[in-house]
């Protein structure tokens, strides 16, 4: 079947201004255009069109999801599945942060003082969950399933000061780690050793065998992973090259 740009606006909910955007960036281009100017889609840009609109709903960028697609070996079918795990996961989360407000609430109503590790179990098991959606193939295929699983334990079994000190230490880490790159010091300096020092005690919290080789081998990611480099490169482009430099230089 065949549409044209007002029909596949109105069967997928995307506007015609933006159908006619994700042509002029080639992200969708239309089937064919007739010579009145017109556009028409066909069941190919129909497919499409939903892969776009799963990405999306993942909150993936335009750029990114226009590589995905155009890639030679693009398979829809293993695309389709990691999209159900993903939203899996994002069900789990919702359901999980529902929970604990449900309970919040009842406790509320009936006056009664919730337990302080509930009331942050919630938010560990998103860290978990968003880390194992975001991470966790990468992870297990490189460190195994022993390793992963042991290191989502750990998160989830901090208390809440320990939960609290292991935030706080990821966050001084990366106003330290931008204000070194801002500054322009040099990896192997005294800051950068500081620096290797305050990622090592943060990751040892999570990875209990935390050995100089694994130290390295997690950090060179983070100039490896698109998604890590986004991380601490966020405020200060930089960041993550210089701590992955610094955990080389020190991490012996």
């Amino acid at each position: 079947m065949e549409y044209s740009i007002r029909e596949l606006s109105r069967l997928s909910g995307v506007s015609t201004r933006t159908l006619r955007w994700y042509d002029e960036i080639g992200l969708l281009k239309p089937g064919r255009v007739a010579e009145s100017g017109y556009r028409y889609y066909g069941p190919a840009q129909v497919d499409r069109l939903q892969d776009i609109l799963y990405y999306r709903a993942l909150g993936v960028e335009l750029a990114r999801i226009k590589e995905c697609l155009d890639m030679p070996s693009f398979d829809r079918l293993a695309a389709l599945r990691e999209h159900l795990a993903a939203l899996q996961a994002q069900k789990t989360r919702l359901e999980t942060l529902i929970r604990s407000v449900e309970e919040t609430i009842g406790c509320e109503e009936r006056k009664e003082t919730m337990e302080d590790e509930k009331k942050f179990a919630a938010f560990k098991e998103k860290l978990v969950a968003d880390n194992e959606a975001a991470h966790g193939k990468e992870a297990r295929a490189k460190y195994g399933d022993g390793a992963v699983d042991a290191a989502n334990a750990s998160v989830m079994g901090l208390s809440r000061e320990q939960y609290d000190a292991w935030n706080e230490l990821d966050a001084e880490l990366r106003r330290r780690l931008e204000a070194a790159v801002t500054a322009g010091l040099s990896p192997d300096s005294e800051e950068g050793k500081a620096l290797y020092e305050l990622h090592r005690r943060w990751l040892a919290v999570t990875v209990k065998d935390l050995t100089p080789a694994k130290h390295r081998g997690i950090a060179q990611l983070y100039v490896l992973d698109e998604r890590f480099t986004a991380y601490y490169d966020r405020a200060v482009p930089g960041c993550a090259q210089f701590l992955r430099d610094a955990v080389d230089c020190w991490a012996k």
